[in-house]
């Protein structure tokens, strides 16, 4: 009973790895080439071979080394890569440089 809880744990746990670098790989496609270099970030075609072949380890080679290093690239881009490129590429909710009060239509001061 206990190794099946075990490898069902595993499963879910190697499922969010290959989901992860599947998005991972998404965003790293669809952002604009121009953006990593203004970004001062690894070039586009640099995170889409790391991020494929991530990929490819999660689905074909499950190795747990492997997979693991993949998972710290995966995670490399979300927590630095990404940010910077939406920084550079004007995204973010459509914020512009307001303050945390700002409501849809321009300020929220509580009523004063």
């Amino acid at each position: 009973m206990a190794m099946t809880a075990f490898g069902g744990l595993m499963w879910l746990i190697f499922t969010a790895m290959l989901v992860l670098a599947v998005v991972a790989l998404v965003m790293a496609a669809l952002a604009r080439d121009d953006a990593y270099r203004a970004a001062d970030k690894q070039n586009k075609m640099f995170w889409l071979i790391i991020l494929g072949i991530t990929v490819a380890v999660n689905l074909l080679v499950p190795v747990l080394f492997l997979q693991i290093a993949g998972l710290i690239a995966t995670i490399v881009f979300f927590v630095d890569v990404r940010p910077a490129l939406r920084q550079v590429s004007g995204g973010g909710r459509g914020r512009r440089g307001g303050s945390s009060s700002d409501g849809p239509y321009g300020p929220y001061n509580g009523g004063r």
